[in-house]
């Protein structure tokens, strides 16, 4: 085990930038973010590091929305073996999805996060919220916060349980059941969707992040999240969601949900993307979930330009990239253009809250530069 301050774990030879990169931002930390950092490169691991005082390159842990990769690379799949139609209206495959402009909404558009359906209006419990199926049901009642393929806007909680009530719908199974068997299982991964009982001693807890003035500060003067923010992440409940809390629920943890739930390791996301890049999706279906669907702001986050299908555009690594961050910093990729899957995890999250954490922009240029060098080499 580590302590505090101290890099482990191993990078291939020419890697050593990225090994630079992270021990500089850990040794400039006053607290330990109990991170881990993978880069997969051509289907070799070529970054292995970790560092913390509770973490090593086996810990498994809460990853939030990195789970929406492995949920939509599951959707991704299903369309490219043809059992999906993306540009079918979401209602000829779940009947009871209807009403207010919700049957004219495609699974494309939904899996997009355009259907307006970003939460309920009384918000859920973090017990229903580990209930896909039950999230799906009331959200098919519900009584879009904007009219269904006019706008999209980031569906935090929820955008899982809603496209994975499609894919129960044409297989039969849950979309964790299809994840496990299409994609999990077959590769090895150490990325569940529901953690087993048996690795239960390889989980650690996901920790609050540290206050410090320049952070108080920040949130002191952040204004009140607007309506449709604090909608989609549960705030408007009293007392608001406990994010912290709901990476460590037992019920989470149990079930796995789509769009948050998801235990995994750094080694395990970066597995999930080189597998993506390995032939789990062809070419053109690679480019598909890659390309810019969302075009404008989004209505929830006020992000611009933000959602590829079902995956976040990654602007640092460029437009063929397709993954997702993780509200407590970290973030996952796989970039085509460069055969890199990379992912860091981090059990602490940042203080304020910040999805994709800002060393992830020295870490991911860092091995996108190793890449792109050693592609010209072999030129």
């Amino acid at each position: 085990m580590s302590t505090y301050g101290e890099v482990n774990g191993t990078v291939a030879a020419g890697w050593e930038p990225v090994r630079e990169e992270f021990a500089a931002f850990i040794a400039g930390e006053a607290h330990s973010p109990e991170a881990q950092l993978a880069v997969v490169h051509q289907g070799r691991r070529v970054v292995d590091l970790w560092a913390g005082e509770d973490t090593d390159g086996d810990t498994l842990s809460g990853v939030y929305s990195i789970t929406k990769g492995a949920a939509h690379l599951v959707v991704a799949l299903l369309a490219q073996d043809g059992v999906l139609d993306l540009d079918r209206p979401v209602v000829e495959y779940w009947p009871e999805f209807t009403g207010e402009g919700k049957e004219r909404l495609t699974v494309r558009q939904l899996t997009a996060h355009g259907s307006g359906l970003i939460g309920t209006d009384e918000g859920f419990s973090v017990e229903e919220l580990a209930d896909d199926a039950l999230v799906a049901a009331r959200l098919a009642g519900q009584k879009p916060y904007w009219t269904p393929g006019t706008a999209y806007g980031y569906h935090g909680f929820v955008i899982g349980a809603l496209t994975g009530e499609v894919v129960r719908r044409v297989t039969g199974k849950s979309l964790q059941e299809v994840y496990e068997e299409r994609i999990r299982a077959p590769y090895g991964l150490d990325l569940y969707l529901g953690l087993p009982a048996g690795l239960k001693d390889r989980w650690k807890p996901v920790l609050a992040g540290v206050p410090t003035p320049e952070g108080e500060a920040l949130q002191a003067a952040a204004p009140a999240p607007p309506k449709l923010l604090a909608v989609a992440f549960n705030l408007h409940r009293t007392p608001p969601m406990d994010i912290v809390g709901y990476g460590n629920h037992p019920a989470v943890i149990a079930q796995g949900p789509a769009s948050a739930g998801g235990v995994g390791s750094a080694r395990g996301v970066a597995g999930l993307y080189a597998a993506a890049l390995d032939g789990l999706l062809k070419p053109e279906t690679a480019a598909e979930v890659a390309r810019l669907h969302t075009p404008g702001a989004d209505q929830v986050t006020g992000d611009a330009d933000h959602f590829g299908l079902g995956f976040e555009t990654q602007p640092a690594a460029g437009p063929q990239a397709f993954g997702h961050s993780g509200a407590s910093g970290g973030q996952s990729f796989a970039d085509p253009a460069t055969g890199v899957a990379y992912a860091y995890t981090r059990r602490r999250f940042t203080f304020p809250v910040k999805n994709n954490a800002p060393e992830n922009e020295r870490f991911t240029a860092a091995a996108l530069r190793v890449a792109r060098e050693a592609a010209a080499t072999q030129a």
